[in-house]
């Protein structure tokens, strides 16, 4: 009975997903679901697990998506993010829009830009490429989606997205884990979306289907403001990234930010709840921290022309930190439910099923399987990762310590894998996508769809490769 009220729980997270309902609301409720036929009472599985381990997560979290947000506003507002776009598009012209588009999102989501930022700033460019070159404008959402969601967000090493952050608590890794498996992955994920696009582009012109007539949001031509300069614009994207390196200082370079190991001592004394165990546990939180503040000051020097015309910075401050707030809670509601679910007795079924999947020595098959069902139950990529390594990351990390497997590479498939079947139609940052283009599923998911099978297959491929191999 315990294991039907968990599986009853989780399809109807998933419907009520799908429907488009908060999860901040409905995981709690549904948590409590889960354990209805257990031997807990239901009020302390809310306020004792699920609120414990929700706040648990917006304390080691909430800084990043808080400092994330208002970077992704002050380059949004200040007019770097729209040079940054323009600047590639420019450059690479009608003849290549696909690739434009493609690029224009890569570089703005591995700068640390909001992928839902990304998409706002991108798509007037893709959709005067698109039009220029009379591209159907049906193929915009993939080409914004392969180059937002997928290998610049959790696939290339050092990516500053949140994806490619929560493992580092769980693993006590960086976000550079598994630089070579990280670069090579994202490489042929980009190459093979790409790919598929062109053919559909060569498809779509034999068929002399062209653009389209559209009148659902349609950018409309307009005069810009002076733009910052457009080698400065890529600036804060650079420092952020580099910034992250050196604090990281994921290869242990002598000359590199060492954290002192002891700097958590002497908090030990004042019995914090929620203190870290280590600062391998922090470091790449702190460490991205800094660079995003620093990130953040220098976008505003730069745009510090824009934002006077606009009137300031405040309000571009505070609307930053205000949305940063539905984005956290949301993962830690899914991450409080993934940890009521996975203290109940009946979880043991799921969870001795899950962990025995073994093909070869180590965890990867079954991790990736674990994060890409439950990125397909929660639409989203942060939900998804954080509910399975919350319910299994310890077991995961155990389980690859016997069999040699480093921990960078659990990191590294889990954020890959988590940017897999998250693009079930019911995700959030796709019924965006859609909206932003004036566009419906039926009118554009396909290629989507296509590019989500091929990512989440090259997923499964590249643990073959890395068993085979050994190594990357």
């Amino acid at each position: 009975m315990e294991l039907f009220t968990i599986l009853l729980s989780l399809i109807l997270l998933m419907f009520f997903a799908f429907r488009g309902y908060s999860i901040i609301l409905f995981a709690p409720l549904f948590a409590v679901l889960a354990a209805a036929a257990s031997n807990f009472s239901l009020m302390p599985v809310y306020t004792e697990i699920f609120m414990t381990k929700a706040a648990e997560y917006f304390k080691m979290y909430f800084s990043i998506f808080l400092l994330g947000a208002v970077f992704a506003k002050v380059m949004e507002e200040g007019g770097l993010a729209r040079a940054i776009a323009g600047t590639i598009a420019r450059k690479l012209g009608k003849e290549n829009a696909i690739l434009a588009v493609i690029l224009g999102c890569a570089f703005l989501t591995y700068g640390g830009i909001s992928v839902f930022v990304v998409v706002f700033v991108m798509y007037p460019f893709a959709s005067a490429l698109y039009r220029e070159a009379n591209i159907p404008k049906r193929f915009i959402p993939a080409a914004l989606w392969l180059g937002t969601f997928t290998f610049s967000m959790g696939a290339f090493p050092g990516s500053p997205q949140i994806q490619n952050i929560i493992p580092t608590a769980f693993f006590g890794t960086t976000t550079w884990a598994a630089p070579m498996l990280g670069a090579v992955s994202g490489l042929a994920i980009f190459l093979l979306g790409w790919a598929w696009l062109l053919y559909r582009q060569r498809q779509a012109a034999g068929q002399n289907e062209g653009y389209g007539t559209h009148t659902i949001n349609e950018p409309e031509e307009k005069a810009e403001g002076r733009m910052p300069d457009q080698l400065l614009a890529f600036l804060p994207l650079v420092v952020v990234l580099l910034a992250n390196l050196y604090l990281s200082n994921p290869f242990k370079w002598s000359w590199a930010y060492q954290w002192n190991e002891e700097i958590l001592l002497p908090f030990k004394v004042l019995k914090l709840s929620l203190l870290s165990t280590g600062v391998d546990k922090v470091r790449a939180i702190w460490s991205l921290n800094i660079a995003l503040i620093l990130g953040i000051l220098l976008a505003i020097y730069i745009g510090r022309d824009q934002f006077r015309r606009t009137g300031g910075i405040a309000a571009s401050l505070n609307s930053g930190a205000n949305s940063s707030l539905v984005a956290v809670l949301n993962t830690a509601s899914g991450y409080g439910y993934g940890s009521v679910v996975a203290s109940l007795a009946g979880f043991q079924v799921i969870k001795a099923f899950l962990l025995d999947i073994k093909i070869g020595a180590g965890p990867l098959v079954s991790e990736a399987i674990t994060v890409n069902i439950m990125a397909a139950i929660t639409g989203s990529a942060s939900g998804g990762i954080t509910i399975a390594l919350g319910m299994l990351g310890a077991d995961y990390l155990t389980w690859a310590q016997t069999a040699s497997i480093s921990p960078d590479v659990l990191h590294r498939f889990a954020a890959l894998a988590s940017s897999g079947l998250d693009s079930m139609p019911h995700n959030g940052g796709l019924i965006t996508v859609m909206a932003v283009c004036g566009l419906t599923h039926k009118q554009a998911y396909y290629d989507l769809f296509v590019i989500t099978v091929m990512k989440t297959l090259l997923i499964f491929l590249f643990i073959a490769l890395y068993i085979m191999a050994g190594n990357f």
